[in-house]
């Protein structure tokens, strides 16, 4: 069983050697430490491995139809869509995930960069070394607030729960209700147009890219804060964009985009009012990477068991 981790995961390769040596059947492991956006080289990489892990890496159909022995892919994330999984599945290729591995490293995100923006961090952090006093920085705080999400996976049920202790009311939006103590379900419109304060945890499936458009985004209260931690085509960018600039929001905190960092120092969106901006780092803390990096092991020993999990 030849094992090929096609870019970098983020970890020591000392532990993803350890973790393949604990495999039965014993593995041969390769591992690349750059990112390669060349589908040859991709095609090449990968073009004798039965197993390949990934991240993040966008993968074309005709890299995936150039991998002539694949049998797995262990995606080292949550999201699937940078897989074309049609054609892995022609190809009898077994996609697993890593769900839940970021949970609690996205769910702190999401109040690192909400608290950043209540409190004018940013600007209370240039004010102290210009000299400055606290005038024109007072900020708010989350008590009696109304949270909304969007999506009750396991990352936006965390982050309802944290909600809740710093005293918020709680709201949530989803395809699927299940009983949490304290939420209140309800209607997409109605928890745009209630809530203060609205986090964004869903996937990016052909259902969700664009659920939040312009029309949407209008229904927020003028107070109100939204939080994208999520997949950046879920809401349209250029929409949100113009209700920051038109103060029709009062702010925004964004970790994903329409494309992946490195992005353009021109993009409208990084130019907006009241953005606090960071580049896709949710996911990414030391501890969470060790998890995911477990779990993507963990899933090709169960594959190689004939018991496949986390399959998508």
């Amino acid at each position: 069983m030849k094992i090929v981790v096609i870019e970098p995961l983020g970890v020591e390769t000392s532990l993803l050697e350890e973790l393949a040596a604990g495999l039965s059947p014993k593995a041969e492991l390769v591992c690349y430490d750059t990112r390669s956006e060349d589908t040859e080289e991709l095609i090449r990489r990968g073009a004798d491995a039965d197993i390949i892990a990934l991240a993040n890496q966008q993968i074309p159909e005709e890299v995936i139809t150039g991998w002539k022995q694949a049998k797995m892919i262990a995606v080292a994330f949550t999201g699937v869509d940078h897989i074309p999984l049609e054609t892995c599945r022609k190809k009898n290729i077994t996609v697993c995930n890593c769900a839940g591995y970021s949970t609690a490293a996205v769910s702190d995100l999401v109040f690192g960069m909400l608290i950043s923006l209540y409190r004018n961090l940013e600007s209370c952090g240039k004010g102290v070394r210009d000299r400055k006093t606290k005038d024109g920085l007072i900020g708010f705080e989350l008590e009696g607030k109304n949270f909304g999400v969007i999506g009750t996976g396991a990352i936006g049920t965390r982050v309802l729960s944290i909600a809740q202790a710093f005293g918020c009311k709680t709201y949530a939006y989803s395809r699927t209700e299940k009983e949490i103590e304290g939420v209140t379900y309800t209607d997409l419109e109605t928890l745009l147009s209630t809530c203060d304060i609205v986090s964004v945890h869903v996937p990016l499936t052909n259902e969700t890219r664009g659920m939040l458009n312009a029309e949407n985004l209008k229904l927020m209260k003028p107070s109100a804060v939204l939080i994208n931690t999520a997949r950046g085509p879920v809401v349209d960018a250029e929409a949100l964009t113009s209700c920051l600039n038109d103060c029709l929001i009062a702010g925004a905190c964004v970790d994903v985009f329409d494309i992946e960092p490195p992005l353009s120092k021109d993009m409208p969106l990084l130019q907006a009012k009241n953005l606090i901006a960071t580049p896709h780092i949710g996911f990414a803390t030391k501890e969470a990477l060790v998890k995911r990096a477990k779990m993507v092991f963990e899933n090709i020993q169960a594959f190689a068991d004939g018991t496949p999990k986390n399959v998508v």
